[in-house]
């Protein structure tokens, strides 16, 4: 369920993003792909991190579900209700499953993922009734900075 925005909402939203943002150009520092994430709750940061599969040799180590470990482990507790996950790309269908799981309230991403997207690109699993867990997004939020990122670092890479 994608959510309606108001201006002050909008806001606090860039400043989480660009925190995202921040994370994605240290991926993209490792030469992972530039995704970032951050992890907020009550207004403050929860954890932040960014894509990891290549240095940690872990298919899992995405930016969404690192967060969610470092999240996780300060809370100890692998329910992560009253927080709101910023990512700079849609998740895939793992990282949307991982949310899920951990109990986010509210998914907020830049850019949508064209390929693999899993919330309104090529997959709609949190419209999806078969789910034990509603978690509401919002998109867009900074995405040409989101998208240009992505598409910087791949067009070095060809």
């Amino acid at each position: 369920m994608e959510l309606e925005q108001t201006s002050e909402t909008i806001a606090q939203h860039e400043f989480w993003m660009r925190q995202a943002l921040e994370q994605a150009r240290l991926a993209s520092a490792c030469e992972e792909v530039p995704v970032g994430a951050v992890l907020v709750a009550d207004g403050k940061l929860l954890a932040a991190s960014h894509n990891q599969p290549i240095s940690r040799r872990d298919p899992t180590a995405h930016a969404e579900i690192m967060a969610l470990r470092q999240a996780s482990q300060i809370r100890q507790n692998y329910r992560l209700p009253g927080t709101t996950l910023y990512v700079t790309i849609e998740p895939c269908t793992m990282c949307v499953g991982a949310l899920v799981h951990a109990r986010v309230d509210l998914l907020v991403f830049g850019a949508r993922e064209p390929r693999s997207g899993a919330v309104v690109s090529q997959q709609k699993l949190l419209d999806d009734s078969c789910l034990n867990h509603k978690a509401a997004f919002v998109e867009g939020i900074l995405s040409d900075s989101c998208a240009e990122l992505m598409q910087n670092f791949f067009r070095a890479r060809r």
